[in-house]
């Protein structure tokens, strides 16, 4: 009987140690794992359907498998259709946002990138191949292929905060001398938004699976949203990502921008020293899951600590 209750005690203790010393562990052994292959195998099967720049077969195509995609995580997944007129090719054309929201609380977090491709290879090396459609394997599918991986685990490990995913379209079909040409779909979001929504912070993903990734500070985000690029490089650097740098990088007009004109602290995580940028080589070879990875991992702890 003294035996018996002796090991009563010994486990009881046991369970208050737990509960008092090993709050923190049980946060980070909750934490999922990213699942780099499967993020690869998506931005793969976005490569599949060809070049994606609005109008294409290939753009219809992958919005019908993100919409399918995203359903399969949430049931809350809208299309946002919006119409524009894209100034390098003088017609008008129908794109599609698509939003996958996580969760009921009030207090969220959002999470993007832009799925469209360009339509034209204007920095290719050689001349005639600059009004021939690009791929888009970092330019695009990258940051989706990794938003698509994080569904899946918001659908598996629901987070104590709400997060939504939106894919933007039309960002890249901009020309040169228009700056208003270019992020239509994250400009509609933004006109779109209800006043009440604002998350704590919106994360933009674009360019980031390049085999030889390097994360600067995108200047905009640390001049409008200073405390976020913080939080975020921290936690890179806790974790040990060291491709992140607290060098200041370029000036990027990109879809955070938009958002941060309606309220919403948002930041660029993007790698712009990408030599295939904008050509013919913007292929999955250029891509690792490894650098996918990285991005995923971040973004695992940010969400789930």
């Amino acid at each position: 009987m003294i035996t018996a209750m002796r090991g009563f005690i010994k486990i009881q203790f046991s369970l208050i140690l737990i509960i008092i010393l090993g709050g923190n562990g049980c946060a980070q052994s909750q934490i999922p794992t990213f699942d780099e292959v499967k993020a690869f195998d998506y931005l793969k099967i976005q490569c599949q359907f060809g070049p994606r720049y609005p109008g294409s077969v290939g753009h219809k195509n992958c919005l019908e498998f993100l919409v399918r995609e995203l359903k399969e995580t949430t049931d809350r997944v809208i299309q946002q259709p919006f119409i524009h007129t894209l100034s390098g090719m003088n017609k008008t054309i129908t794109m599609t946002n698509v939003i996958a929201s996580f969760g009921d609380q009030g207090d969220r977090l959002l999470l993007c990138a832009h799925w469209d491709t360009r339509p034209w290879a204007d920095r290719d090396p050689d001349p005639e191949n600059r009004d021939k459609p690009i791929i888009g394997a970092n330019d695009g599918a990258s940051g989706v292929a990794v938003l698509l991986e994080m569904a899946q685990i918001l659908r598996a490990f629901p987070p104590a905060i709400g997060v939504d995913i939106v894919l933007f379209d039309g960002e890249d079909s901009g020309t040169s001398n228009n700056a208003e040409s270019w992020c239509l779909g994250s400009r509609y979001f933004a006109q779109q938004k209800q006043a009440a929504y604002l998350p704590r912070y919106a994360i933009l993903l674009d360019m980031i699976g390049d085999n030889d990734l390097h994360i600067p500070i995108e200047r905009n985000s640390q001049r409008y949203a200073p405390e976020i690029v913080n939080k975020v490089w921290s936690k890179a650097e806790e974790l040990g990502l060291d491709v992140f740098d607290r060098s200041l990088g370029y000036q990027m007009i990109d879809d955070h921008l938009e958002l941060l004109r309606v309220g919403i602290p948002a930041i660029d995580i993007i790698d712009f020293d990408y030599p295939y940028w904008h050509t013919l080589q913007d292929t999955e070879d250029k891509c690792s899951p490894e650098s996918l990875n990285i991005i995923g991992t971040l973004l695992v702890h940010l969400i789930y600590e």
